[in-house]
């Protein structure tokens, strides 16, 4: 038989389902993969057994259901005043992982350069080089996690097209400061890029608030935020996400949607329309229970002698690798002896080695399961 695309047979399973089945089969406690071990609100379970006793069950329209689209216009226009257009500047999609391949099929021609931070989001590499992108990497070194701006002058060449920003961060949860972000939205002008905002996490902040980089002077036209509720309601089963931006760059991205997806269940998108109206009184409580949870697990991984990094955002921390080990040997070691899985951070490097001494905890989890977890990692580490 012929051979098959070589991009594809290359990529191999993604570090999140090998660390889920190793832990599986072990019995571990899985603080690798990011998704909560508990349910959404009942309240919005509530909404979507409405939506399917009432639907409507056919397609949605393509740029997502109506109702959805104008309940974030008028969130977006309340949380950060920024100005969308629902029937051309938002586009609902099957996550955010799809706006992000179809933002960047749409902005980028194959052989084009997309700038990008690392460590870095994996399914950024597996979507560019399934369109012939090419990721040129700026590390943020650890434990400053500061941007490397001659770096970047360096690699922005002729051939450099966009730049993808996560903002907060996943895995450093690390949170762009304005003056970072003014300095980005500069670099952005002075070299005529597109910036693909990949901001999933950004209800997700600490002690240092989120500035979409799209409400600052001169990036409204340049940008497309991509954002979804998955994380913030603890539905991430739901796949909900959506690109946001003028109507120039979302009309392009909708026309590689709509032969990807064309839509997703339209239910479930009349029950997150019905929920945006009550986030205000959400949002609070959910970051007071991250707050307590970072903080405990914090506390508990620098007692049993990591060194935990305290993030501004997601749900996120970093710890170094104790005794002089690889992170993928350790997180291996975890797994087996104290039936606890980490996620090692050197599958999110593609140049620098510094992710050999990190792994990744998530702490998207009951209190009860961030306790048993830390008992179980306590003695001989």
């Amino acid at each position: 038989m012929k051979p098959l695309n070589p991009i594809a047979t290359g990529f191999g399973e993604s570090v999140f389902t090998t660390l889920t089945r190793l832990a599986n089969q072990a019995g571990a406690i899985n603080l690798a993969q990011g998704f909560p071990d508990f349910d959404g609100p009942e309240w919005i379970k509530e909404l979507a057994i409405d939506a399917i006793k009432t639907g409507p069950h056919q397609y949605a329209p393509s740029m997502g259901a109506i109702s959805l689209r104008q309940g974030l216009a008028d969130f977006y226009l309340e949380q950060y005043k920024l100005s969308l257009d629902p029937a051309q500047e938002i586009l609902v999609t099957v996550g955010a992982s799809e706006a992000i391949y179809s933002t960047i099929v749409a902005l980028l021609a194959p052989g084009e350069e997309l700038l990008c931070f690392e460590p870095l989001y994996d399914s950024y590499l597996a979507s560019a080089r399934l369109h012939g992108v090419k990721i040129c990497p700026v590390t943020l070194p650890f434990p400053g996690l500061e941007i490397d701006w001659d770096r970047m002058e360096d690699l922005c060449g002729p051939k450099t097209k966009a730049l993808i920003l996560n903002n907060p961060h996943n895995p450093t949860g690390k949170v762009f400061s304005q003056a970072e972000l003014e300095k980005l939205a500069l670099f952005a002008q002075k070299h005529d890029l597109y910036v693909i905002c990949d901001e999933v996490y950004e209800f997700l902040t600490f002690e240092t608030p989120h500035i979409p980089l799209a409400s600052l002077p001169g990036m409204r036209q340049r940008v497309v935020t991509i954002s979804s509720m998955g994380k913030t309601l603890s539905l991430t089963g739901w796949k909900i996400g959506w690109a946001m931006g003028p109507h120039e760059l979302i009309k392009p991205i909708h026309h590689v949607h709509q032969f990807i997806t064309f839509c997703l269940a339209h239910p479930l998108q009349i029950a997150l329309a019905n929920t945006l109206p009550r986030l205000k009184t959400y949002l609070p409580e959910f970051r007071a229970q991250y707050f307590k949870k970072r903080d405990y697990l914090i506390q508990g991984l620098t007692s049993l002698g990591f060194k935990p990094q305290r993030p501004q955002g997601t749900y996120f921390l970093l710890a170094q690798v104790p005794n002089g080990q690889t992170d993928v040997s350790f997180s291996q070691e975890l797994i087996h002896t104290k039936k606890v899985a980490a996620l090692p951070l050197s599958s999110f490097y593609l140049e620098s080695n510094q992710g050999t001494q990190l792994i990744r905890f998530c702490f998207a989890k009951k209190m009860e399961t961030l306790s048993l977890a830390l008992n179980q990692l306590r003695g001989g580490l």
